[in-house]
């Protein structure tokens, strides 16, 4: 019996897929482009307003950056279309887009409960959907959610956020069991206290207090992250699916 996935590289071989990557400008989504690119995929990286950096562009054979608004599913078809028509069918989803509007939820409007949602959640949805059709096809695909700790200990100011992020593994889960038989694996990264932008913002002192609960001492690298996706997105993880692997630094051991 043959238990390799078809179109997947065999164990050892440099990977020669084509991968998406939502949120793919900056911070874990950046840091899983370089990732995938240096494991010798072709990757479009999807982004909404900052662009990727500059020293991206001699790549410019194996990746491709894609303006899009993943909340309007005609950006999400177009963006689809134009990576089908330059490399054929993504192989490998990793959606990673994410947003916060942190507020109390006794002051949290609902403006901010439905941007959450939106992008965090139904933009899983969307891509998800988008690509799976050709993913089934070919009886091939690997598909990853980046969720959050936040998601298992909750965060207070982050109930939209918390909730955005938990709601990711019911998705994966339900969704792994739907396409298992295809040979389709549809996994979770739950990252940490990563050193991104995103983290930065809250000030310094909280900043000491979130790394003061992490037993390794300091935050994740984005890379770290990234390198956690990668190996959930390899032929190595072809018996990993229905998974969340935390990338915490011991931040919730294991929750």
């Amino acid at each position: 019996m043959n238990n390799e996935l078809h179109g997947s590289p065999s164990p050892g071989q440099v990977d020669r897929r084509v991968a998406l990557v939502t949120g793919g400008s900056r911070g874990i989504g950046l840091a899983t482009v370089h990732s995938l690119l240096s494991r010798g995929n072709r990757v479009a990286a999807l982004y909404k307003r900052v662009p990727p950096p500059p020293e991206l562009a001699d790549k410019k054979d194996n990746f491709l950056p894609i303006q899009c608004d993943i909340t309007d599913p005609s950006n999400i078809e177009e963006a689809f279309n134009s990576i089908e028509k330059l490399w054929g069918p993504v192989n490998i989803l990793v959606s990673n887009a994410g947003i916060t509007k942190d507020s109390l939820l006794l002051r949290m409007s609902e403006q901010a409960i439905e941007e959450v949602l939106d992008v965090n959640l139904r933009s899983a949805f969307r891509v998800a959907k988008r690509a799976l059709g050709p993913m089934i096809r070919a009886h091939d695909g690997r598909i990853v959610f980046v969720s959050s700790q936040s998601a298992f200990t909750g965060s207070p100011g982050q109930t939209n956020y918390a909730a955005s992020k938990a709601a990711l593994t019911g998705l994966a889960r339900s969704l792994a069991r739907e396409v298992a038989s295809r040979g389709i694996t549809v996994n979770v990264v739950s990252p940490g206290i990563v050193d991104t932008d995103m983290l930065h913002a809250v000030g310094e002192q909280r900043l000491e207090q979130l790394i003061s609960q992490v037993p390794l001492g300091r935050p994740a690298t984005p890379t770290e992250v990234a390198s956690a996706i990668a190996f959930l997105t390899s032929v190595e993880a072809s018996y990993v699916t229905g998974a969340v692997l935390v990338v915490d630094g011991g931040l919730g051991m294991g929750i």
